[in-house]
């Protein structure tokens, strides 16, 4: 309590606890606001390190398919000295494709990993996994395209036709068969990845 010249008297009151503590809120502020903006960064984190993974899973399988194909060559054990029986890829135009179209895939995959890397450490960025998008669908049309098209002729050389009197040579060519098989199914197994992969990648875009 204090007098001053007139003769008013003044009283000095000491801060209190509450009132120091009514400025705490203040402090953490920043925080609260960061909560509030990025709610879902987690989620969007998880589904880009699950994108990843599958699309190095996807690499694997396009490129397993590639090879199988590629190296898809049987010479059967009876030959002459002016005749040979051998079945090689490249003697069917839609084995070519398939090998051109899987080698494809895999180098785009391959290329797409470090965009995907990007979605991990910037989870909030659109424009990478809006670009992926787009090529991931052009990849997976050829990738089904490409797997299909093998399958039929697979079939048929399991098969044959009899309308067409197209005889089945797997019977002969057994190894041949199986590789080309194989890298169908892994054509086929790269497409299903591919198409998660987007259906991920649309679940991330619509969270924005």
């Amino acid at each position: 309590m204090a007098t001053g010249k007139n003769g008013e008297t003044a009283i000095n009151m000491p801060e209190t606890k509450a009132s120091v503590k009514g400025t705490a809120p203040l402090l953490n502020s920043s925080k609260a606001v960061s909560t509030v903006e990025h709610p879902n960064r987690g989620v969007k984190k998880g589904f880009a390190i699950g994108d990843f993974v599958l699309r190095l899973c996807a690499l694997g399988a396009a490129l397993g398919a590639t090879v199988a194909m590629g190296n898809a060559d049987q010479v059967l054990p009876f030959f002459t000295q002016f005749l040979q029986f051998e079945a090689q890829y490249d003697d069917f135009d839609t084995f070519r494709f398939f090998v051109m179209a899987m080698g494809m895939v895999s180098g785009y995959l391959f290329i797409s990993l470090p965009f995907s890397i990007i979605g991990i450490i910037r989870p909030f960025a659109t424009k990478p996994r809006l670009f992926l998008v787009i090529f991931d669908s052009m990849m997976a049309a050829l990738t089904i395209a490409a797997g299909s098209a093998s399958a039929s002729m697979v079939y048929l050389a399991h098969n044959g036709n009899d309308d067409v009197n197209w005889l089945p040579f797997c019977q002969q060519f057994g190894d041949f068969c199986q590789s080309a098989s194989g890298a169908v199914i892994g054509s086929l197994l790269a497409a299903a990845l591919l198409l998660v992969i987007i259906i991920l990648s649309a679940f991330a875009l619509n969270r924005n």
